[in-house]
């Protein structure tokens, strides 16, 4: 589905996200037009599902980063329907996973400091519904964050 050019625009464009579509053309040795539909075919075909910015948590004072990982009463029919639906109204909750095994869902939740985090936890996290148990990890150091792919 991707040609070599492709690839080459996509490896342009992991390795520096603030490029242009003429920045992009100009490494990649092809017309701003050509490079500007390409981007565009691969946006339509979802490749490219969306450009953003990477914020620095902490930075603006969210020192805490927690991972909990939640199993799920499954005799409830709509237990990951519910769950779900009700975590993601939950602000400080910047990542929601699902699994197969043991654990079913597992949530990344930012907070200021420990007394912000017991207060989302026992706010809005221990209201969620159908919780069978809650694990919770706590992060120290993120080692490696990577979204670059070997294109």
């Amino acid at each position: 589905m991707l040609d070599s050019i492709d690839r080459q625009l996509l490896r342009h464009w992991q390795s520096d996200p603030s490029l242009s579509p003429a920045d992009l053309a100009e490494r990649s040795a092809l017309t701003t037009g050509k490079a500007a539909r390409r981007i565009a075919r691969m946006q339509e075909a979802g490749i490219i599902e969306g450009i953003g910015a990477v914020i620095d948590w902490a930075a603006l004072g969210y020192s805490v980063e927690v991972s909990l990982r939640v199993t799920l009463d499954k005799t409830q029919a709509r237990a990951f329907d519910d769950f779900i639906e009700a975590a993601r109204d939950v602000p400080e909750v910047t990542e929601i996973q699902t699994f197969l095994g043991r654990v079913d869902v597992r949530l990344s939740i930012i907070a200021r400091d420990m007394v912000h985090y017991q207060e989302i936890y026992r706010r809005r996290v221990l209201t969620l519904p159908h919780i069978a148990d809650i694990e919770a990890l706590m992060q120290i150091a993120q080692i490696k964050a990577e979204e670059t792919l070997p294109i």
